[in-house]
């Protein structure tokens, strides 16, 4: 980190350090505890993640910023209850990358890592902290879709897994079937859960990883209504007051005019 760098991170660590003074402070940020900033800094992470897709770079410093201000703000309220500060936050995660790569940083380390090497790792992290279970340390907080990959991921680790995308196939149909079947609501919540759940299975079977492609999907999606509703507007018609098999010929039309016949 050069010079300026410094600075302006010791720059935002003072201001931080004001706008929680307790007297002189923000009344805002002064009364904000870890719990009231989390929801912030998980839409500053999905925020970072919108920048990205947007290719807008300019939008991502700013983004990128509004992330270490969140990191600064938990460090903030830790140093002032003496838990740790904002460079045992750096320290820990510095430690944790050096430790995570000895291909490089170990005196005697090779010149490439080897296969497995950053889980094995890992999975050693988990254990040294007490971990009872190859599923621990998904957290509760990520996105549903998310939290069921990683938690697939974990129990492949020790062999629970399809051997191939048959099994998870089949399972997404039964899951079907079931849902379908469910006597009441309480039962097709469970049996929905269980649905999405085998997709997840499914859709990582191919390799793909599901929060991508459900992006992907929601993004095409919103695409095409956009381009639905505008068709709509060019014929002076309301969307939402056109019947069904009118929105359906619409969105057939929102599909060709990607220039290709798409599902």
């Amino acid at each position: 980190m050069n010079a300026d760098a410094h600075t302006q991170v010791d720059r935002l660590l003072a201001i931080m350090a004001r706008l929680r003074d307790p007297v002189h402070g923000c009344e805002w940020d002064r009364v904000q505890t870890f719990a009231s900033i989390s929801p912030y800094t998980v839409e500053e992470a999905y925020e970072v993640a919108d920048a990205i897709d947007r290719g807008d770079l300019a939008d991502l410093r700013d983004e990128l910023g509004d992330l270490l201000l969140q990191v600064v703000f938990h460090a903030r309220i830790a140093e002032e209850d003496d838990h740790f500060a904002f460079g045992d936050v750096a320290a820990a995660i510095a430690d944790k990358l050096e430790a995570r790569h000895p291909h490089i940083f170990a005196e005697a380390g090779s010149d490439s890592a080897q296969p497995g090497m950053w889980e094995t790792i890992k999975a050693a992290e988990r254990d040294n902290k007490g971990a009872d279970s190859a599923l621990e340390g998904v957290a509760l907080a990520l996105p549903a879709l998310l939290r069921a990959e990683k938690l697939q991921k974990r129990a492949a680790r020790v062999g629970f897994d399809w051997p191939d995308a048959a099994g998870p196939r089949a399972k997404v149909l039964e899951e079907m079937d079931e849902l379908a079947s469910a006597a009441d609501d309480a039962e097709r919540l469970l049996e929905a859960g269980d649905l999405l759940f085998s997709a997840v299975n499914l859709v990582r079977a191919y390799g793909i990883a599901p929060e991508d492609a459900l992006r992907a999907a929601n993004a095409k999606f919103e695409r095409r209504f956009r381009v639905m509703e505008a068709l709509a507007a060019d014929t002076g018609a309301t969307f939402d007051a056109l019947p069904l098999a009118e929105q359906e010929a619409l969105w057939q039309l929102a599909k060709l005019s990607e220039g290709r016949e798409a599902p």
